[in-house]
């Protein structure tokens, strides 16, 4: 993750406003990949759900699953729940589909630990999505039964 200082952050927050779809791009390719996500979640958020362009969308998701974290993670599957428009689904659905961390064992792995915590998320649109992916890669007998062994 990068670290932000307080200008740097402030004017991603306000590049995140701009009418070019490059510049809301950037912004939240910078924010989604920064040591201070959360302070920013609601525009990250906003960005995930571009109405104008969905290169914005596409950019800001891929920056967020690169950080190969829950939060990250959470974030894309927070706005795929809340999307309502047919390109933001496509887009952000194809960016959670084609995570290149799905191609190794080792990062499979992790996003299926990852799914299963927040298989149990607070937010019942993050707590959906999730178990509907983990549901699709196996039963979901199987991964309630491991969840119900880690406790």
């Amino acid at each position: 993750m990068a670290p932000l200082d307080d200008q740097e952050l402030s004017t991603a927050i306000q590049d995140a406003d701009s009418p070019a779809w490059s510049v809301r791009g950037a912004a939240g390719r910078q924010l989604a990949g920064s040591d201070r996500t959360e302070e920013a979640a609601d525009v990250i958020h906003r960005l995930l759900l571009d109405a104008q362009d969905t290169w914005v969308t596409q950019e800001t998701a891929e920056a967020l699953l690169e950080r190969k974290d829950t939060i990250g993670l959470r974030h894309v599957l927070l706005a795929y729940s809340q999307a309502g428009n047919y390109d933001s689904v496509d887009h952000l659905g194809a960016a959670l589909d084609c995570n290149p961390e799905w191609m190794t064992t080792e990062g499979a792995d992790r996003l299926i630990k990852q799914y299963r915590e927040l298989a149990t998320d607070p937010d019942a649109g993050v707590r959906s999505e999730a178990q509907q992916i983990l549901a699709k890669l196996r039963p979901r007998e199987d991964w309630a039964r491991d969840s119900e062994a880690d406790s």
